[in-house]
């Protein structure tokens, strides 16, 4: 796994190498002061809305069936043909492992983490299922470095568990961990969700629109960014009418 738990007190540390599995490359290090680390917390990152992501998600995911679902996410789906044949991802927050595993058995190299270990539990025994291999941890990614320029594409879906401060962090790492040239495929759910109450969070400010996915990733190409109603089919927590966003994105090739 490229991610390593990190506990620095400087704000930034850039150019250290790390060596995983045979890969070298760079690590670039966003490190924050306890106190800003502290207040926010875990993948979820803490906040009001979130105030045990750990224990909330385990609770949530410690059940037989696959509460979002064994397949893909439609937006994923959608756009898995775009990126380069046997590259390397990233699955930010995975859950479960639906989005990973079919990632992997499609032939690419799949890295993935969550917060909570019933998910990642979940996660790997649906890739055994599949026969596949994917490098899963279970670590909060807000304490963790995120190597720079390493990946082909990291995919993002239903991450809205930050609160917009701490997002704000989340998207800059993730645009970074990508290769120039690479890919960026996210999804989520839009403030018109509240009124179906289909999925996602009950808060507004963790939803998304255009305008503060075009903000967040300013630079990069936007291959597609669209907000749509669409009827999710994806376990039992996202079942229904829906208002969602997806955004696909390159960083600029060298």
């Amino acid at each position: 796994m490229l991610l390593a738990t990190a506990n620095f007190d400087a704000r930034e540390f850039t150019g250290l190498r790390y060596r995983s599995q045979g890969r070298e490359g760079l690590i670039c290090i966003k490190a924050h002061s306890a106190g800003e680390r502290h207040n926010d917390g875990g993948v979820a990152m803490t906040n009001k809305g979130f105030s045990d992501p750990a224990t909330t998600w385990n609770r949530r995911f410690d059940v037989p069936e696959f509460i979002f679902g064994r397949g893909p996410n439609h937006y994923l789906a959608r756009w898995a043909d775009r990126l380069p044949a046997g590259g390397r991802v990233l699955c930010v927050a995975d859950g479960e492992g639906r989005n990973s595993v079919w990632l992997a058995a499609r032939g690419f190299q799949v890295d993935a983490f969550d917060i909570a270990q019933a998910g990642v539990d979940k996660a790997r025994a649906l890739a055994r299922e599949h026969g596949v291999e994917v490098d899963y941890r279970v670590f909060d990614c807000d304490a963790v470095q995120w190597p720079c320029a390493c990946y082909d594409a990291v995919v993002a879906i239903f991450v809205q568990f930050a609160a917009p401060q701490v997002r704000a962090r989340l998207f800059e790492r993730m645009r970074e961990a990508l290769r120039p040239g690479g890919v960026l495929i996210l999804q989520g759910f839009t403030p018109r969700q509240l009124e179906y109450g289909t999925g996602g969070p009950p808060l507004v400010d963790h939803l998304y629109t255009e305008e503060l996915l075009r903000e967040s990733f300013v630079g990069m190409e936007i291959l597609d960014l669209a907000a749509y109603e669409t009827q999710l089919t994806e376990g039992s927590q996202h079942r229904g009418h829906s208002a969602v966003i997806g955004l696909a994105a390159r960083t600029p090739a060298p």
